[in-house]
Order: C-alpha cells, then sequence, then structure tokens
C-alpha cells in the first residue's frame, strides 16, 4: 500500500507539473504571436502609419499589455558592446531577481538564435519566447522577450505533493492499524489451529478448535476438527488392535510354551503334544489373518466395485455355502437387479455369515441365503433356524473379539470374534451397515444393507 500511496503522489505531481509546463508553453506563445500579428498590422497612433521605429513599437505594444504575475513582458534594443537597453511596464515581479535587472541573461537571450528557451539561474528558472525585429536584410536591432517564472507555480506543486504525502503516510498508518486488528481477528482460527497442532500427542487427541460463522477460516477449523477426529478413531482403533490382538495371543502362546516345557520323551506325548502346538498355532494364525483384515479395512482400496448381477452372486454364494456343513440349505430369493459391489468382499462376508449360521445349528436344521431390493437399497441375508442371540448381545456381537452369550443347552463358538466384525467391515467399506433380525420361528436374520440398486 505504502508502494501505491507514493506511486499516486508522485504520478499526481507529474501531471500537475505537465500542466504548468503546458500552461506557461501556452502562455509564451500567446504573448509572442500576439506581438508579431502587432508588429505586421499595427500602426503608430502618432503618424497614423506602420511602425519605422522599433522603439516606439515595442513601447506603444507594452502600454496595451497586461501580463501576469510571474510574466515580464520586455522591450530590448540592441546596443553593441553593452547590455541591450530596455522597455517593461512598470510593477513589480515576485522573484528575488527578475529578468529585467540580470543584464548578462538579457544578453544571452537577445543574442540567442532559438525562439524559445529555459534560463536556469541561481535564483530560478525562467522561461522565455522572443520575436525579434531586424532591419532590412540585416541583423536584429530590437526583440520583444516574454519571460515566464515558474517557480512559484512549481513551488505551489511541491507543497501539494508533499501535503499528499502526509494524507498518504497518515492513511498508510491507519490502514496498517486497521488492518493488523482485522488481519489479527481474522487469523485468530489460524493461531489456535497451530497451537492446539502444537498440543497434540498421542496420549490426547481431544482438543478441539471452536468454530464460529461461516467464512473459509470456519471452514479451515472444521476440517482441522474432522481430521482431529478421524486421527483420534485412528489411533483408538490401532490401541484396540492391539490390545485385543495382545489379549487373544497371549493364550494360545502361554498354551504353547506350557506344553513344549512339559513335553517328555514319550513318543505318544509327543505326538499329543505337537498335534496340540499345531492346532494353537493355526489358530494364531487366523486370528492374525482377520486382525490384518480388519486392518486393511481401513485403507480406501479395501473394496473395488463393479457391476455386478445381484442374482448371479447370491447364488454363488448359495453353491459355496452348502459345502460347510450339512444343514437344510436354501436359495431363498434373489434380486434381479444389477449394483456396484466388490462381488469377492461379498462373498466373503456371506461366506462368513453362512459359517457363524452353522456353527449355532444342528445337523438338518434349515439355513437360507437369499437377496431382495428393498426400495433404493438392496438386501443380501442369511437367515437360520437356531437358537438365536440374546437381546442383550444384538451390538455386541459385530465388536472384536466379542461373542455372544450362548443358550443353555447350546454349544459355545470356537472362533475368536471377529467374523461378524469383518462382515461388519465389509458393509461400511461399502457404505452401507449389518443388521441383526429375528427369524420368524426362531433363529437369527444377519442382513447386509448395501447401496442403490440398477434394474
Amino acid at each position: 500500500m505504502a508502494v501505491g500511496l507514493v506511486s499516486v503522489a508522485t504520478t499526481t505531481r507529474s501531471i500537475l507539473l505537465r500542466d504548468v509546463d503546458h500552461r506557461v508553453n501556452g502562455l509564451l506563445a500567446q504573448e509572442a504571436g500576439e506581438f508579431a500579428n502587432f508588429e505586421e498590422r499595427g500602426v503608430d497612433p502618432e503618424t497614423g502609419r506602420p511602425f519605422t521605429d522599433p522603439s516606439r513599437l515595442l513601447e506603444e505594444f507594452l502600454v496595451r499589455q497586461y501580463a501576469d504575475p510571474d510574466e515580464e513582458l520586455i522591450g530590448l534594443v540592441d546596443r553593441p558592446g553593452r547590455a541591450p537597453a530596455h522597455f517593461r511596464q512598470p510593477r513589480d515581479i515576485p522573484v528575488a531577481l527578475p529578468l529585467y535587472k540580470d543584464r548578462d541573461a538579457l544578453r544571452r537571450i537577445f543574442d540567442s538564435p532559438d525562439a524559445t528557451g529555459t534560463l536556469h539561474r541561481a535564483s530560478g528558472e525562467i522561461r522565455w519566447a522572443k520575436v525579434t525585429v531586424a532591419r532590412a536584410g540585416g541583423e536584429a536591432e530590437a526583440a520583444f522577450v516574454v519571460a515566464f517564472h515558474p517557480g512559484r507555480e512549481q513551488s505551489a506543486v511541491n507543497e501539494e505533493f508533499r501535503i499528499l504525502l502526509a494524507i498518504s503516510g497518515v492513511a498508510l498508518l491507519m490502514t496498517t492499524g486497521i488492518g493488523w486488528a482485522v488481519a489479527g481477528r481474522i487469523l485468530k482460527p489460524v493461531r489456535l489451529v497451530r497451537t492446539a497442532a502444537a498440543q497434540l500427542t498421542e496420549q490426547d487427541l481431544t482438543r478441539r478448535i471452536p468454530v464460529h460463522g461461516r467464512d473459509d477460516i470456519a471452514a479451515l477449523a472444521e476440517t482441522f476438527n474432522d481430521m482431529l477426529d478421524r486421527l483420534e478413531r485412528a489411533f483408538a482403533a490401532q490401541r484396540e488392535f492391539v490390545d485385543d490382538a495382545g489379549h487373544e495371543l497371549r493364550t494360545p502362546i502361554t498354551i504353547v510354551r506350557g506344553h513344549l516345557e512339559l513335553m517328555g520323551d514319550d513318543p505318544a506325548e509327543r505326538e499329543e503334544t505337537i498335534r496340540l502346538v499345531t492346532d494353537e498355532l493355526d489358530r494364531m494364525s487366523r486370528i492374525v489373518e482377520d486382525l490384518l483384515l480388519l486392518a486393511k479395512a481401513e485403507r480406501p482400496d479395501f473394496v473395488t466395485p463393479e457391476p455386478v448381477q445381484l442374482a448371479e452372486l447370491t447364488a454363488d454364494v448359495y453353491v459355496k455355502a452348502r459345502t460347510l456343513g450339512e444343514r437344510d440349505w436354501q436359495l431363498a430369493e434373489v434380486a434381479d437387479v444389477e449394483a456396484a459391489l466388490d462381488p469377492q468382499r461379498i462373498t466373503q462376508a456371506m461366506v462368513q455369515l453362512a459359517q457363524n449360521a452353522v456353527q449355532h445349528t444342528a445337523p438338518g436344521q434349515t439355513v437360507r441365503i437369499g437377496s431382495r431390493a428393498d426400495g433404493p437399497d438392496i438386501e443380501l441375508y442369511v437367515a437360520d433356524s437356531g437358537c438365536g442371540v440374546q437381546p442383550q448381545d444384538g451390538e455386541v456381537i459385530f465388536e472384536r473379539f466379542r461373542r455372544g452369550t450362548p443358550r443353555r443347552g447350546a454349544a459355545r463358538g470356537s472362533g475368536a470374534g471377529l467374523g461378524l466384525s469383518i462382515v461388519r467391515a465389509i458393509a461400511e467399506a461399502h457404505g452401507g451397515r449389518v443388521r441383526l433380525r429375528d427369524t420368524d420361528g426362531g433363529g437369527a436374520t444377519f442382513v447386509l444393507l448395501l447401496g442403490e440398486a440398477h434394474t
């Protein structure tokens, strides 16, 4: 802004000085033109004839003129070897050294071959124009000179320039103060973001920035708060992953170590110990694979949707699920629609639900697999006729390493409690959800509610 204000002031000064130059040049040309016209057409009032005496011509012209305050009208008559004799109007000039008193300057102007010029003196600049009166075919014997002293007008322009600079300086200070205060208020949320970011630690991700207004800064604060929410969820999931993994892996490790420490030299005992250790290692491997799958569910490339015919996908899941156990498998219904799904992940989730149904039903009991379009959404479900799920376990069973409370007489599942967590992760990765419903006649129905269908 300082550069802009100085540029405006400097440009204004240049324009004003140019106007002064134009006015002075116009005045000089006007006065010189008037004298030339008078010389050509004027007559001596005493004789009634054209002027023959240059002195008389100059005196009569000067009597008829009225000069500006900074203007001098002078008639010069040549006197070889000396300063020219001069005629002028009897009035004062508001300058330190008028031209008519500067004999050296008069001589230089009279002898100059130019019709106009600028004379630079210690007492100030003079702009002048000259019209010579010459003898017939000879040298000039007289001259009319109009001189203008632009110093006072230039000083006025310089004074206006200084005033403009002073006003610009005051405006700059006021604008700087206002800008400082406004910028401080505008950037306050940015400082809050910086302070909050500096105070964040892995142990404390609960700080949030208060959001006020609906401008870009408020949007920045909201975005930062959303980022903190995601970070907090990510760190919580990481801690939960570590805690769950440590808790679930500690038991099989203890079993493996205990059996290996107590293993004797008896071949039968060694064979049984190796079988038990291998079984625990296999269970550890399954737990690790399931945990890694849940960790990958947070990645954007966890699912790769593509157009899928839901009827064909449902039939494939039904064929694969029939090999999981001796149950009364039924393909209940299929939806003849197309949807954008990841067929491998959906198959994985449906097979997991079928496996869960097998674990909670007896041989010969019914397990139904189907899909349907429910308005804009699609549903894929696995319904069993087993013992069902206790009401208090409706949400617990979808958490990691959590199993439902077994009903009386029902066997507790042998899994690690990650199957339904994987199903929920696959559903949420598709922008959907998984729901538990009661089956008519007893049992549980697990439903994947997914995105829009396209008929």
